[in-house]
């Protein structure tokens, strides 16, 4: 039932509402912390008592000075992170921004990543999806300042994940971090693994006219190109130090070179003897097993991309008087992913096959021949896609806050919104080669008559294969909070009580257009030249003939259709309708939250309620689909949630430098935005997909945590924390088959009835509709996460020398005993440092036991991700005060990310994105 009290949050309750009578007759309570110490703010670190009140308010100066220019060095950045951590109340990490700018790191992602319990996926080279405790990286939310900030996708087909993308920002822009692995009833809903917190950098806390800048040059050896980035940070504040400002303005650029092979899928013996005589002749002799998978498909893939940033901030900061302060801080960021991406491919092989390496090795072919018999008259099989993406995400956000503190209370409030908008452009070129080839699962494709291959004029362009596509797409968040506390004497001596209200849309309108581009071959196009990629180590051995193929430039191919009369009322149906919808989510919380200390326990306990509404608008063909959609195809979907979510946290101090915590909590989470309607995204050409469902519950979880941390010296600590979350309702991606219409029947329908409906692919019939393998989430039921994280952390004496040292354990399974996405059972990071005079050097080396994760494509499956091993590097030299110079190299071993279907024996995607390196010149005044 939604308004079912669990016995936890009634105790909470009760326990709040006993206090209450106490707080009303200590209204004459002691002097007042100031107002960062009060808690009240739904991100800042609360107070835990009026002794620990006075500590916390030196504590919390040392925080805020971490953002000023004047800290410096590993060491002193280590030592501020460890203080956060062992005064919180609950289970927390932090890095400053000393601990930022010292790791070789691209984006805040990076950063992080030597945080216990934390890794991160780099399926393009950058870290961009961040995991915590093994949950999937749309389970953690994160807040810049205490708000959130709108996101919306950059690559076709994406889905609108709540996971953060860590790109947005520059590692300059904040002044520390932290991540709340056990909740507070203060902070927001919707993390099952931890809430990350991120703050920056604030006028008054910095010195008047303070300039900090840095200008640099990244290179990427695979790319082998180079690009500039600078940044420069400005504040100023009045002599009283009661009113400030400060800009910062940033702008980064970097060459991105995915190289890689791809399969697309397997399919049986059994299966491919439908299609082919040949295979059925060679199951008839036993040749070959019906149970032996064959790959559909063998794909050379390079993605090539210029990734431009520039972000510009602005903070205003008035405090008039000791008990005053308002703030307000505007954020815009522009980011161009523009991106030129070739496949160069074989697929459907099965009708012309006239030969295979049999026997089959552990139940999977090898290669074989196609086209042999009759090369001339050979059914095409062989692709070359081209796509030629226009991505520019422009993010804008305002936040204001204000805050009062009186006599022994405080009272804040922070209201604001932000904006994504991003119009994907999308400019696909898909020519087709009918000679003949031989196959060969690890060294590619080789064709009989290279030289005919190598022709532009012998790759055709059918009628109607190609396209363009333009999908607008936006997302924006509206919040406000409200947060007041008031100080006591005794046991119990604050309480915190504070409202929220956020509004988050998202829509996409998906409009692709095939008629009126002009059709020709590969020459006509014309800007040829040859490939020249798949060269690294990785892929020895592979075949020359993908690795230089003939190409259309990107220009050429933005020309071709540009200034094709593209018929712009001719709107893809069938696109359209699967890919336009609208979600509106909105949310009002309330919560009380109780903070105690009493000899030397300490913590906090407290209760959060939920009301969420969700309303979804989308569309429902019935029949063949048409355009202009029908008005009674439009649909609506809503659902409203109320959830009661308690939430306890206690940390014992044993005075012999040792702390050791527990926490238990209910939580909340929900899935990706587009997920929550029953949208469906459909590659047509491999005839998968993803889709959403209506029907979706909210994740919910309750949390436990409990860890020991002894802080043996001084900057160091051994630390060790276990975790335990009982998900009752998890949910899985599910791929089934559904009957989808296939635009290319629009477009192109003798094509594609030779290719689908001749062919036997996807069990299609000339009106249009195929079999499509489609994954939609659904409810699946229960899911555990547990597991453990050892730390280790000190300098070693004067040396200079010192070590950071992290392991985590995580077993992550659903009530199938399938494991859950984005879950390493085993992670490690190293990081020995030297850090004496002007010179420091650090090493960083991490590696993570395989992992599910998303699959080469939006509608792919999900894939095992082999294990991952990153070696970074930095080295600096401060030449004085004022001026430095830091070299940082990151993916030293050139470390390949492997992705396999069931087993190893089933290879699916092997991508490179080679070394960086980043040369920086530091100053600040």
């Amino acid at each position: 039932m939604p308004y079912r009290i669990s016995v936890l949050t009634a105790a909470i309750a009760a326990s709040l509402l006993c206090i209450a009578p106490r707080a009303s007759a200590q209204d004459t309570a002691s002097a007042p912390a100031p107002a960062a110490q009060t808690g009240q703010n739904a991100t800042g670190k609360s107070a835990t008592g009026k002794n620990a009140t006075d500590k916390s308010a030196t504590d919390q100066k040392n925080v805020k000075d971490l953002a000023g220019v004047t800290v410096t060095g590993i060491r002193a950045s280590m030592a501020r992170s460890l203080d956060t951590k062992r005064d919180a109340d609950a289970i927390v990490d932090a890095i400053t921004a000393e601990d930022i700018g010292k790791f070789p790191s691209t984006n805040v992602a990076e950063a992080m990543a030597q945080i216990p319990g934390v890794t991160i996926d780099r399926r393009f080279g950058q870290g961009e999806r961040v995991s915590i405790d093994g949950t999937d990286p749309s389970l953690n939310l994160t807040f810049l300042d205490g708000h959130p900030v709108a996101q919306t996708p950059w690559l076709v087909g994406e889905q609108p994940n709540r996971g953060f993308d860590y790109t947005l920002l520059a590692p300059e822009v904040l002044g520390r971090l932290e991540i709340y692995k056990s909740p507070e009833a203060r902070l927001p809903e919707g993390s099952i693994g931890g809430t990350v917190v991120m703050h920056t950098r604030e006028p008054l806390d910095l010195k008047a006219n303070t300039i900090t800048g840095t200008v640099g040059y990244n290179y990427g050896d695979q790319a082998d190109k180079g690009r500039p980035n600078a940044s420069v940070l400005y504040s100023w504040k009045n002599p009283s130090s009661t009113f400030g400002a400060m800009v910062s303005l940033s702008h980064y650029e970097e060459q991105t070179d995915r190289q890689g092979t791809e399969i697309f899928n397997y399919e049986s013996m059994n299966d491919a003897a439908q299609v082919s005589p040949y295979v059925a002749g060679q199951l008839a002799n036993g040749k070959v097993q019906g149970s032996d998978l064959m790959p559909d498909s063998l794909n050379a893939a390079w993605f090539q991309q210029h990734r431009k940033r520039d972000t510009v901030t602005a903070t205003v900061q008035y405090k008039p008087t000791d008990r005053l302060e308002f703030r307000a801080s505007a954020l815009y960021v522009r980011e161009n992913f523009s991106n030129f991406e070739q496949s160069l491919y074989f697929q459907g092989p099965e009708q012309n096959l006239d030969g295979l390496q049999t026997p089959a090795q552990q139940g999977v072919i090898r290669g074989g021949h196609v086209c042999g018999n009759d090369p001339v008259n050979c059914a095409p099989t062989i692709y070359l896609d081209s796509f030629a993406r226009k991505s520019v995400v422009t993010t804008k956000g305002l936040d204001l806050q204000g805050s009062y503190r009186g006599d022994g209370w405080n009272l804040s409030g922070q209201a604001g919104a932000s904006k994504a908008s991003n119009t994907l452009q999308e400019y696909y070129l898909g020519f087709l080669y009918g000679g003949a080839y031989a196959w060969d699962i690890k060294r590619g494709i080789h064709f009989d008559d290279p030289p005919a291959a190598r022709d532009p004029a012998n790759w055709i362009s059918p009628n109607g294969s190609d396209s363009l596509l333009r999908n607008p797409l936006s997302s924006r968040d509206v919040y406000a909070q409200l947060d007041f506390s008031k100080d006591f004497d005794g046991a119990v001596n604050q309480l915190l009580i504070g409202a929220r209200y956020t509004r988050h849309n998202e829509g996409s309108d998906y409009r692709s257009y095939a008629q009126g581009i002009t059709n020709g071959t590969l020459a006509d196009v014309g800007s040829i030249s040859y490939t020249d990629f798949l060269n690294s180590s990785n892929f020895s051995g592979f075949s020359a003939d993908q690795r230089r193929h003939v190409q259309a430039s990107n220009g050429a191919e933005l020309a071709w259709i540009d200034h094709s009369p593209v018929d712009y009322s001719d709107v893809s149906a069938a696109n359209y309708i699967n890919g336009t919808w609208q979600v509106r989510q909105e949310a009002e919380a309330l919560y009380a939250q109780g903070n105690f200390a009493f000899d030397s326990l300490r913590g906090n306990f407290g209760v959060r309620y939920v009301h969420t509404k969700i309303d979804g608008n989308y569309i429902q063909a019935i029949g063949a689909p048409v355009y202009p959609v029908p008005g009674d195809w439009h649909r609506s979907s809503k659902a409203t949630y109320n959830d009661w979510l308690p939430a306890f946290n206690l940390a014992y101090d044993t005075q012999h430098d040792v702390v050791l915590r527990f926490s238990a909590a209910k939580v909340i989470s929900w899935a990706p935005y587009n997920q929550l309607v029953p949208n469906t995204f459909l590659n047509d050409d491999i005839l998968n997909g993803t889709g959403g469902n209506s029907g979706l519950q909210p994740y919910k979880s309750y949390n436990f945590n409990a860890s020991a941390e002894w802080y043996f010296s001084t900057q160091s600590v051994l630390a060790a924390s276990v975790f335990y979350k009982h998900v009752l309702n998890y949910i899985d991606q599910v791929a089934k088959i559904e009957r989808q219409y296939n635009s290319f029947n629009d477009s192109d329908h003798d094509n594609f009835v030779q290719k689908y409906v001749n062919g036997q692919l996807g069990n299609c019939d000339t009106s249009g509709f195929c079999d499509y393998t489609v994954i939609r989430p659904y409810n699946a039921g229960a899911g555990k996460i547990r597991g453990f994280t050892l730390n280790y952390q000190q300098p070693f004496g004067s040396s200079g020398f010192g070590l950071s040292a992290n392991y985590t354990y995580t077993h992550a399974r659903n009530s199938a005993g399938e494991s859950l996405p984005y879950s390493s059972d085993n992670a490690v990071n190293l990081s020995p440092y030297y850090e004496k005079g002007p010179l420091s050097a650090r090493l960083i080396y991490g590696w993570r036991s395989k992992y599910l994760a998303g699959g080469f494509i939006a509608g792919a499956a999900p894939a095992t991700v082999d294990a991952y091993t990153e070696l970074d590097a930095s080295f600096g030299w401060t030449f004085n005060p004022n001026f430095s110079v830091t070299l940082d190299a990151m993916n030293l071993l050139d470390e390949k990310y492997f992705q396999y279907q069931d087993t190893k024996r089933e290879p699916l995607n092997t991508y490179t994105t080679g070394r960086r390196y980043m040369l920086n010149a530091h100053f600040k005044f």
